[in-house]
Order: C-alpha cells, then sequence, then structure tokens
C-alpha cells in the first residue's frame, strides 16, 4: 500500500510540477522509520509487562522455596539436637560400663561411632542447606532489585507522561471543546483536532486559529526534546477533487507537513517529530452522516515517551 502511496505521489508531483519527490520520500522514509518504532515499542511494553509477570512468579517460587528451605534447616536442627543428646547419653552408659564389661564397650563404641557419623551427616547437610538459602537470598535480592528498578522506571516515565499531558491540556485550554481534545492513552498522549479547527475544506493551508493551537502545543513540545512527534493526517472517505494533489492520501500528507512546519518554525526539533498520511483508512466515527465526517477530518498529534532506558534495563 506505501509503495502504491509513494508512486502516486511521484505520479502527481511529474504532473503538476508542484510537489518535490524528495519530500515525498523523504516522508515515506519516515512514516516506515515510525511505524517500526512504534512496532518496536508496543513490543517492548509487552515484553516489559511480560519480563515483569515472570520476575513476580519467580520471585513468589523463591520466597516459597526460601520457606520450605527454613523448615528443612529446622528440622535437620531438631535432628542434630536429638542425635547430641543420644550421644550424650550413649557416652555416659559407656562411661558406666567401661569398668565392668569389655564387650558392653565394645558395643557402646561401634554406636558412638554411628552416631558421630550420623551427626557429622547431618551437620554437612545443614551446612550445605545453609549454603544454598544463602544463595537464594542473594538471588531473591537481585531479582527483586532489578523489578523495583524497572517500577521505578516506568512510574517515572508515566508520571512524565501525566506532566506532559497536564501541560499540553493547559497550553490548549482555550480549544478544548473547539474541535480539540487532549488524552492519555497507552501511555501516550493524544492530541485531536478536528479540520475545522485547522483547514478550509481541500485545503492544507492552516487557518489563524489553528495556527494559534499549534504553536501553544510547541511551547510545551520544545522544553521536552525526548518526546516523540507523530503528526498523522486524516480525511473522511469523501473522494478529494482540486487541483496539485491526487487523492485523500496526499490531501491528509499534506496537512500533516504543514503542522511539522509550524511546530519547526516554533522550535520543535526536527528529530523529534515524523509526519504521516493515513487518507480516510482509520475512521474514528461512521462516515454515513455529516458528524461522522467531521470527526473523521483531523489531525491527531500522538507524543511518545522515549523507552531506551526501559529497553536497555530488560538486556542486561
Amino acid at each position: 500500500m506505501i509503495k502504491r502511496i509513494a508512486l502516486g505521489i511521484i505520479v502527481a508531483s511529474l504532473a503538476t510540477a508542484c510537489v518535490s519527490k524528495k519530500v515525498f520520500v523523504d516522508l515515506e522514509d519516515k512514516y516506515n522509520k515510525l511505524k517500526e518504532e512504534k512496532s518496536e515499542l508496543l513490543q517492548q511494553n509487552d515484553e516489559l509487562i511480560t519480563d515483569k509477570h515472570k520476575y513476580d512468579d519467580h520471585i513468589a517460587n523463591l520466597e516459597e522455596q526460601q520457606r520450605n528451605t527454613l523448615q528443612q534447616k529446622k528440622a535437620l536442627e531438631r535432628e542434630t539436637d536429638a542425635l547430641r543428646k543420644s550421644y550424650i547419653d550413649l557416652k555416659k552408659t559407656y562411661d558406666m560400663l567401661a569398668s565392668n564389661s569389655s564387650s558392653a564397650l565394645e558395643k557402646n563404641a561401634v554406636e558412638n561411632r554411628k552416631l558421630l557419623s550420623q551427626l557429622e551427616e547431618k551437620e554437612t547437610k545443614l551446612m550445605e542447606e545453609g549454603a544454598r538459602l544463602r544463595k537464594m537470598e542473594g538471588e531473591l535480592t537481585a531479582r527483586s532489585q532489578k523489578i523495583n528498578e524497572l517500577e521505578s522506571l516506568i512510574a517515572e516515565k508515566e508520571s512524565a507522561m501525566l506532566k506532559l499531558k497536564s501541560a499540553v491540556s493547559n497550553a490548549l485550554k482555550g480549544f478544548e471543546g473547539k474541535g480539540l481534545t487532549v488524552v492519555n492513552k497507552n501511555g501516550n498522549v493524544y492530541v485531536s483536532m478536528e479540520n475545522k479547527l485547522l483547514f478550509s475544506s481541500g485545503s492544507w493551508a492552516v487557518g489563524a486559529t489553528g495556527t494559534q493551537a499549534v504553536q501553544k502545543l510547541a511551547k510545551v513540545l520544545a522544553v521536552n526534546p525526548d518526546i516523540k512527534v507523530l503528526i498523522e493526517g486524516h480525511t473522511d472517505n469523501d473522494p478529494y477533487k482540486g487541483p496539485v494533489i491526487k487523492d485523500n492520501w496526499d490531501l491528509s500528507v499534506k496537512r500533516a507537513t504543514a503542522i511539522v512546519r509550524i511546530l519547526q518554525n516554533a522550535n520543535v526539533d526536527a528529530n523529534q517529530i515524523t509526519a504521516a498520511g493515513r487518507g480516510e483508512y482509520v475512521p474514528v466515527a461512521s462516515n454515513s452522516s455529516k458528524a461522522g465526517k467531521s470527526k473523521n477530518r483531523r489531525i491527531e498529534i500522538i507524543l511518545s515517551p522515549n523507552l531506551d532506558e526501559v529497553a536497555k534495563l530488560l538486556s542486561e
């Protein structure tokens, strides 16, 4: 599909000589890169949740093993104490009979050696269990520390995105209810602007009110250079009829790049931004009514956190 879109863009560009081929190639490359980054982020997030569940299960197993080992250790200690007591009793008996019977003496000596052997065996097992318990405690501590680091890092990212959402909402407070919404979803902040706030019908030139809204958003993004910014253009399913561009795909891309230009001119780092045209293919409402079409004609600005630190911690 992307290749057909790129071919359409090239044909339209050659036909009208108004749009640079390089611009659309760059946009296609950026869009592909965005899809890969978004897929990687979603995969990393799923892997992070899976790893956390595994670590939680592993910790629970270690804790159960630790409890069992402690019980075994206590049982061994009781057996050891009982053997010591038996040894003392036999030694007393041995001392008492030593002067009376050499045969009794030999018998007690055999019993003593047997008890000593059992005692040494039990003490060896006790030491081995103690070493195993210490190893398990060390492993449990290391696992717990890594999970705590992951949870702390995730909480930090979530907190940062909540603060970002608050800052964006405050910056755009005057525009909410006028075709603009700000929501926090799936760890990202979504800023949705209906076309009635930004563009005239069939146009990709941003009006004064829309420009003002985008510039206010840019002020927040300029002081958050770690945030990735995806600009998605969307249309309804009415066929585009006009000069210069070919169809709704082209129109959605032009509108996305128009927003990009405003952000760049307002000092948002170009490395943060990716523009994408989605045409009519990701509707949020039915195109069977005017209200639904109006909702589908929109720009979505998706703000995502940088998860490089989380990925690095998971790979260690």
